[in-house]
């Protein structure tokens, strides 16, 4: 099968969707099929495509959207690059430039469309409406996300909330849930040396016997760690020997370090800053749990990669989300402040023994979240909207002749 992908962004850049449609790409090309991704790239200075068979287009940096490529959803020279590879179905995992201009290749190929819906957008509108706006922006963002969905063969999503979102933007097509992926190789226990850990606690100076609690994500409001510093603050206390670590960068990073000084924790929480995708491994290895209020992520993949280093996670109860975590199996859920407190000091004084089944049991819950895995679920969602597009082309030929 020839299997065209469209994103936004693509590497080097690493978010959700970078990782998703990286690992979707590998689990493709092992299994014997043939990949182009199409993504936006505000170095190129012409559409090409590359020795690994991803089509950079030319793109405008947009400030607002963390720095990422945005491209005209219009290009001829895009278009015919596309045609040429001819693929057999075509799948976006982004809604902007590149997005659209996919719906529309695959309206004019007449080609079967797959969307991935990864993000629930109506946390993010802040970023491109003034205050005042937000609503209507919002009630234009639903039409927009309706056509879209209603105009694709198949949909799916990492988590039961996109088929809820789908569900309540007007959207009556079946969504498929998939699991968001794991590079499960790299964050493995096994690959992660005791010197790299030692290392990561001797530079953020973590004592041997504090219990150290991570996030791992864009600091954006969408993220909620402004919820994670306050349940913080209420309720740990320094004799708890509990610390915070909050990994990652993002345009809220500075008020939340102001928050922490301002709450009077800033001895109880560490920011790294932003950290390479490939040295976040001895990052969570490191950690004890891993911990995240945030209610805008489907199914978040550094939470994920976090479980398949062992870590236990906390996480605010969600119910669109309620089966990724189940307490006592995988990690814990919170509700409020002392929930949150309750379950870190939980964790913090299981026997060693029911600790190490904990972690193991965070472990065993996303084994299948590899490249193989992924790519399996997806070819079977492929070959039925194939089928699907075929019996809907047959139909519309009857209705018209009989006309």
């Amino acid at each position: 099968m020839r299997v065209a992908l469209f994103t936004e962004t693509y590497l080097p850049h690493i978010n959700g969707v970078v990782t998703h449609v990286k690992i979707l790409k590998e689990g493709l090309e092992k299994l014997g099929h043939e990949v182009l991704v199409v993504c936006a790239d505000a170095n190129a200075k012409c559409h090409y495509i590359d020795k690994n068979n991803v089509m950079h287009c030319p793109a405008i940096v947009s400030k607002k959207l963390y720095g990422y490529g945005l491209s005209s959803p219009y290009s001829r020279a895009r278009f015919k690059l596309v045609e040429r590879f001819n693929p057999d179905i075509l799948h976006i995992h982004n809604e902007f430039g590149i997005g659209l201009f996919g719906a529309n290749c695959a309206k004019k190929m007449h080609k079967p469309l797959v969307y991935t819906l990864h993000t629930m957008y109506d946390e993010y509108i802040y970023y491109v409406a003034p205050r005042l706006l937000v609503r209507p922006v919002k009630s234009l963002s639903h039409k927009y996300f309706k056509h879209l969905g209603k105009h694709s063969t198949a949909l799916t999503g990492p988590s039961q909330k996109v088929a809820e979102y789908f569900k309540m933007i007007g959207v009556k097509n079946n969504v498929s849930v998939v699991p968001n992926p794991v590079e499960l190789d790299a964050f493995s226990p096994s690959v992660i040396t005791e010197e790299s850990k030692q290392a990561f606690r001797k530079k953020y100076h973590l004592e041997k016997d504090d219990m150290v609690a991570c996030f791992c994500g864009r600091l954006g409001r969408e993220k909620s760690v402004d919820i994670l510093l306050d349940y913080f603050a209420q309720t740990v206390k320094p004799e708890d020997h509990i610390k915070l670590v909050v990994i990652g960068d993002g345009p809220c990073k500075p008020e939340l370090e102001e928050q922490a000084h301002r709450l009077g924790i800033d001895d109880m929480v560490v920011f790294t800053g932003k950290v390479m995708h490939d040295e976040i491994p001895p990052y969570y290895a490191s950690c004890d749990v891993y911990v995240t209020a945030s209610l805008s992520d489907t199914n978040s993949i550094s939470m994920l990669e976090g479980m398949a280093t062992g870590l236990p996670v906390l996480q605010r109860y969600d119910e669109l989300n309620k089966d990724q975590v189940v307490d006592g199996q995988n990690g814990y859920t919170f509700k409020d402040a002392q929930e949150f407190y309750q379950k870190l000091k939980l964790i913090q004084a299981l026997p060693i023994g029911d600790l190490v089944a904990l972690r193991e049991r965070a472990m065993e819950s996303v084994k299948r979240a590899g490249a193989t895995n992924l790519a399996t679920y997806i070819l079977a969602i492929y070959e039925n909207a194939i089928k699907t597009h075929d019996v809907d082309k047959r139909r519309r030929r009857l209705d018209h002749e009989r006309i």
